[in-house]
């Protein structure tokens, strides 16, 4: 009888990894001041694809013995992103809140030089960053990038799967107990 694989056991290790680089970056691009850069942002979501690539590969080969349907992958893969999401958000509690509170204002500042760029009257830019200091406060905040994060995890998810899945015959290619 062969023993089952807790899945949620089984990327806990792989979901604390990805959810400590995903601290790490957020550290350095806070000590950077680089904190609201888009592109580098773009760049780690890339990063964050190919790592997610061979966490879930790691699954596949030490627990699953080589082989993993295209649901199994994409189930890991969610799992390994909650984990991280959770962590991330936790961090950025802890950094908004305890290390910069004046992180907020920076971010305030930085949106409203976005809205005076799209050519935004100075009314429609008061209406906009008083709307958005509502929603980084933490209760709000908090939630929101755990659907937004779980989301984009999600759709990193269903691409990585496409990679990893690895599906033979079952008769054949049995693991060898």
């Amino acid at each position: 009888m062969e023993k089952t694989v807790n899945v949620w056991k089984a990327n806990l290790v792989s979901g604390l990894i990805l959810g400590l680089i995903g601290v790490v970056y957020s550290l350095v691009m806070w000590f950077l001041d680089l904190t609201f850069n888009k592109n580098i942002g773009y760049i780690f979501m890339l990063a964050e694809v190919v790592i997610l690539f061979f966490l879930v590969k790691s699954y596949r080969d030490n627990y699953m013995h080589g082989m993993i349907s295209y649901g199994q992958a994409l189930g890991a893969g969610v799992i390994i992103f909650l984990y991280a999401t959770i962590i991330t958000s936790i961090f950025s509690v802890i950094l908004y809140s305890v290390i910069d509170p004046e992180l907020m204002n920076k971010g305030l500042a930085f949106n409203e030089e976005m809205y005076q760029k799209r050519g935004m009257t100075q009314e429609q830019i008061d209406m906009a960053t008083k709307v958005a200091a509502k929603m980084m406060k933490p209760v709000i905040s908090v939630p929101i990038g755990l659907v937004v994060s779980m989301f984009f995890g999600l759709i990193i998810s269903l691409i990585v799967a496409a990679f990893v899945r690895k599906e033979g015959n079952p008769l054949v290619d049995a693991p060898q107990q």
